[in-house]
């Protein structure tokens, strides 16, 4: 059984991890650490898993495990590694910002398993995506890859208010979030560097604009994205590429009936449906922002780092939201 430890374990997608690590055939976690919470039990923090476990919080890291989550804020796992020396032997996962663009010295793998499987396979270190890229970068992989992305790229995308994480703020009040929308970050979200890193992996020549307009949504989670830029292919041309594309995935799914976010949301899947307009290509790309926009893909990076079939442990479906 592999050892799993997790810093930063109050959150969101802590919460996500601790779930699903419970009910993984091959891991037992061995520690989940969060100062705030210390000396708590875990089921009182994350309350959908009480009866399933009697884990409590710790404030250091009592031991060195196989697997380390770092699911702290951005940030603080760049801060976190500066400060403690761990071995060679140890992997790591961070679900944080620090480590997804490629910069001088830095060894961490992007971890978008439809993009980066034999790299992740091999690799020491996984750099986590983001929500939001998740969702649109398998919405235009297939296009890079033929590169037929020689225009604007314009998206919009809608998220649940989990994707704001678990500290409390004046936008993911219930009161001002319920029956309410509204833009935020508009043309300058922060994964906007990951998506167009991927893309130009796949398509070096791509020098356009990616437009993203990001939606606050009045629900909990899921991410509702769509997609639209000028395209020559036939919409049979298209569709039979991304089905091509993504026929070793497990996660990734193509559908001919237009979806809806439900169909995602307690899943690991991505589902996505194609439409040609006139010129245009519209692809609309659904994810659940806590399970393949977070916890659910690092669990799947987990499996491929460590050579277990990618899909186990993800079949359990969430019920904390």
């Amino acid at each position: 059984m592999l050892k799993i430890g997790i810093i930063g374990g109050a959150g969101y997608t802590a919460g996500e991890l601790i779930r699903l690590l419970l009910h993984h055939p091959a891991a037992e976690i061995a520690f989940v650490q969060s100062r705030s919470s210390a000396g708590k039990p875990v089921s009182s923090v994350h309350d959908d898993l009480v009866g399933d476990t009697d884990l409590r919080f710790v404030a250091e890291m009592p031991t060195e495990p196989d697997l380390l989550f770092l699911c702290s804020g951005h940030g603080e796992s760049k801060a976190f590694l500066e400060k403690n020396n761990f071995s060679n032997s140890l992997k790591i996962i961070d679900l944080s910002h620090d480590f997804r663009l490629q910069r001088p010295g830095n060894d961490f793998v992007y971890g978008l398993p439809e993009l980066n499987r034999t790299a992740i396979c091999e690799a020491q270190k996984i750099a986590n995506p983001g929500c939001f890229a998740t969702a649109i970068q398998l919405a235009l992989l297939p296009l890079a890859a033929k590169g037929l992305l020689n225009d604007e790229v314009h998206v919009h995308a809608i998220t649940g208010s989990t994707g704001a994480g678990q500290q409390p703020t004046d936008t993911t009040h219930f009161s001002w979030r319920a029956n309410n929308l509204s833009i935020y970050k508009p043309f300058g979200h922060q994964h906007l560097g990951e998506i167009g890193q991927s893309l130009r992996q796949l398509q070096p020549s791509f020098d356009k604009a990616v437009n993203f307009l990001p939606v606050r949504g009045d629900f909990t989670r899921g991410i509702f994205a769509s997609a639209y830029t000028h395209c020559k292919a036939t919409e049979s041309q298209v569709k039979e590429l991304y089905k091509t594309f993504y026929e070793a995935a497990p996660f990734t799914k193509i559908t001919d009936e237009n979806p809806s976010l439900k169909q995602v949301v307690n899943t690991n899947k991505c589902l996505l449906h194609l439409e040609k307009h006139g010129d245009k290509i519209l692809i609309i790309s659904l994810i659940d922002n806590l399970l393949k926009g977070a916890s659910g893909q690092a669990v799947q990076n987990m499996n491929l780092m460590f050579g277990l079939p990618e899909t186990a442990g993800l079949g359990l479906k969430a019920t904390a939201f």
